[in-house]
C-alpha cells in the first residue's frame, strides 16, 4: 500500500511540474500575441500570469516594461526594467530602454554607466547607442557651460 501511495504522489508531482512549465510558456506566448495585436491590457494580464508561474522570466518583465512605456507609466516601467536587468544583466533592449529613461531624467552619469554596459553586451541594437551618444554629446556641453 505504501508503494502505491508513493507512486501516486510521484506521478502527481511529475504531472504538476509539466503543467507549470507548459503554463508559463503558454502565458508568455499568448501575451506576446496580444502585445503584437496592440491589446495591451490583456497582454499585461498574460505576462503577469507568466511571472506567477516563473518569477525569473525576464522576457515577461521586459514586455511589461514596454506596455508601461506605451501607457506612460514611468514608475512601473522602470521597476520592470530593473527586474529584467536583475535576472538578465546583458539584456540589451532593457539597457537601451533604461538609458532613454535616464536621458529623460537628465541623469547623465547613469546614462554613461549604462552605455558602457550596453557597449559590452550589444549584438543586435548597437546602432541605437549612436543616437544616445549623439544626444548625450549635444546635452553635456550645455551643462558644463552654465
Amino acid at each position: 500500500m505504501k508503494k502505491i501511495s508513493k507512486l501516486i504522489i510521484f506521478f502527481y508531482l511529475i504531472i504538476n511540474i509539466f503543467n507549470i512549465s507548459s503554463a508559463n510558456e503558454y502565458f508568455f506566448k499568448k501575451g506576446k500575441e496580444l502585445y503584437d495585436d496592440k491589446r495591451y491590457e490583456a497582454a499585461r494580464f498574460m505576462f503577469e500570469r507568466s511571472i506567477v508561474f516563473n518569477p525569473k522570466d525576464s522576457n515577461s518583465y521586459l514586455y511589461l516594461a514596454k506596455i508601461y512605456n506605451i501607457e506612460e507609466n514611468r514608475n512601473k516601467e522602470e521597476k520592470n526594467l530593473e527586474a529584467t536587468l536583475l535576472i538578465e544583466p546583458s539584456n540589451e533592449e532593457a539597457i537601451l530602454m533604461k538609458m532613454k529613461i535616464a536621458l529623460q531624467k537628465s541623469d547623465y552619469s547613469e546614462v554613461k554607466t549604462l552605455l558602457k554596459t550596453f557597449t559590452n553586451v550589444c549584438k543586435n541594437l548597437c546602432d541605437e547607442s549612436k543616437d544616445i551618444l549623439e544626444t548625450l554629446g549635444n546635452i553635456e556641453p550645455k551643462n558644463n557651460e552654465s
